[in-house]
């Protein structure tokens, strides 16, 4: 048991970003927009971005004009009044649907997450009948993003690529951590004693999912800023990836 004093965080979100185009240059309107805020990223820095800037910059899109309903994305749609062109392109996204009922289709995605419409969203798509997908490789966007912003400041960030997801037996939304770049992604505390001194058996801490949670807090869902800086964070020293983070098939009593 530790007798330092608690880290003190602080989260810096970074506002003013234009709307993002596939191709646009992503790390230098973060670092721009960092500037413009008097913010100097510094080595340790976590920079939490949300998923749909990213696949905006990497042309991970789809115009629904040009999807054409398979029979079984027909029917389910009709069944429950959705947009045909949408579902199919759930279903294109998906690896295996595990539920279709009350309007909802709960998928796996090829990436192994479990989400509502395999994260298909239509929502701040940058275009009407306009579909943003996920990111092809969340950890390699994070990788990629990580990289860049050390070339244009000099320093090491870790990069956390979030998205929201709804949870089994809870009301709302929180965050996920998706792709994650230099940093560890789970705390073990298995191993160490808790405050009364008894050993702890299964504590494991999603630190990527905590710290996606607190910087969306500081951005909101209705301000248009899809990043922030999380500064005072110390966990850690390893360079982990957003994998770790998903619960092997074999030890998930859901699926």
């Amino acid at each position: 048991m530790s007798n330092a004093p608690p880290p003190v965080l602080t989260i810096h979100p970074l506002a003013g970003l234009p709307e993002v185009l596939p191709g646009d240059d992503l790390a230098a309107l973060l670092c721009d927009s960092a500037a413009r805020a008097g913010l100097a990223l510094a080595a340790g820095d976590v920079l939490v971005v949300a998923q749909k800037v990213v696949s905006k910059a990497e042309g991970a899109r789809i115009a629904l004009a040009g999807v054409t309903p398979s029979q079984r994305a027909r029917e389910w749609a009709g069944q429950w009044g959705k947009d045909p062109r949408q579902v199919e392109v759930v279903l294109r996204e998906s690896k295996r649907i595990l539920r279709m009922e009350r309007g909802i289709l709960i998928a796996e995605t090829r990436h192994g997450f479990v989400c509502a419409n395999a994260g298909v969203d239509l929502s701040n798509s940058g275009g009407e009948d306009i579909a943003i997908l996920l990111p092809e490789d969340p950890d390699r966007s994070a990788g990629l993003l990580r990289d860049a912003i050390r070339r244009r400041t000099g320093v090491d960030t870790g990069v956390i690529v979030a998205d929201s997801f709804g949870r089994p037996w809870r009301q709302g939304l929180t965050q996920a951590a998706l792709g994650v770049a230099g940093l560890a992604p789970l705390l073990d505390l298995r191993g160490e004693r808790d405050t009364e001194g008894r050993p702890m058996h299964v504590t494991v801490i999603a630190v990527a999912d905590e710290l996606a949670c607190a910087a969306d807090l500081a951005c909101g869902k209705t301000r248009r800023i899809p990043a922030a800086v999380i500064r005072g964070y110390s966990g850690p020293a390893r360079d982990g990836n957003g994998r770790e983070l998903l619960r092997p098939e074999k030890e998930d009593l859901f699926r």
